[in-house]
C-alpha cells in the first residue's frame, strides 16, 4: 500500500509532502516506511517493522489520520484496501 499526502503550498515555498508505504518483507513481516519533507530539499524518513499485517495496517491508518488532521490531503493512494478513508 502507498499513500502520498501533500499540504497546500505557503507563499513562495514548495508544498510539504508525506508519503507512507507498507510492504511485506522477505521473511513474512511488514515494513511501514514514512518519508516527509519538501520537494528539492532534504527529507526525513522513519521505518517500522511489524510481525502482523493487521498491526501494520492500523499503524498506516493512524499515520494517515494524523497527517490529515495536520492539514495534509491524500493526493494518491494505491493498494489492496482503499486507505483514503479518513
Amino acid at each position: 500500500m502507498r499513500i502520498f499526502l501533500q499540504q497546500r503550498p505557503v507563499a513562495g515555498e514548495p508544498p510539504k509532502y508525506y508519503q507512507i508505504v507498507l510492504e511485506q518483507d522477505l521473511l513474512g513481516g511488514w515494513v511501514l516506511m514514512r518519508e516527509w519533507g519538501q520537494p528539492g530539499q532534504r527529507s526525513s524518513a522513519k521505518r517500522e517493522v511489524f510481525l502482523d499485517r493487521k498491526d501494520a495496517v492500523n499503524a498506516l491508518e493512524k499515520a494517515r489520520d494524523s497527517q490529515v488532521k495536520r492539514g495534509f490531503q491524500v493526493m494518491f493512494a494505491q493498494g489492496a484496501d482503499d486507505p483514503r478513508r479518513a
